[in-house]
């Protein structure tokens, strides 16, 4: 009678072990799925960073980017002082039509200025401009210089 008890006893003890583990392991899964969908925001953001800033092809295109754009604000400042070349020996009609390039072409280099600052300002862009490319660019600038 002795042995049948203590055997009932271990059972019983084992028994309890093995739903105090089931309970442990159902507290456990709620914790952690807790803890899981409190930290998805963060994680989402953490992962989407990573898949953009970090990947490769991401970091060429925004270095590639600044160069871009420094070159088309080069090229239409360019193409300003050829068309006022061209308009000191320009007949009266061609004079009017090189007045309204020179505007257009001084409207879209503020742009590229602009765009180019927006992007150099930018947290997750700024460490992928090349050292030699200036911080930013000066509209009121007549010659932009795209190295230091």
């Amino acid at each position: 009678m002795g042995q049948v008890r203590e055997g009932a006893r271990i059972g019983a003890w084992a028994v309890a072990g093995v739903i105090g583990l089931a309970v442990l392991y159902v507290v456990g899964v709620f914790a952690f799925g807790a803890a899981g969908w409190i930290t998805a925001p963060f994680r989402g953001e953490e992962d989407k960073r990573d898949n953009t800033v970090g990947s490769g092809e991401f970091r060429q295109t925004t270095y590639e980017t600044f160069f871009d754009l420094c070159e088309a604000v080069q090229n239409a400042e360019g193409t300003i002082q050829a068309l006022q070349e061209e308009r000191k020996t320009a007949s009266e009609t061609r004079t009017t039509q090189i007045d309204q390039s020179i505007t257009a072409l001084k409207a879209g280099r503020i742009e590229s200025v602009n765009d180019y600052n927006a992007k150099a300002a930018q947290e997750h862009r700024a460490p992928f401009r090349d050292k030699d490319l200036p911080y930013r660019l000066d509209a009121a600038a007549k010659r932009t210089t795209c190295t230091n």
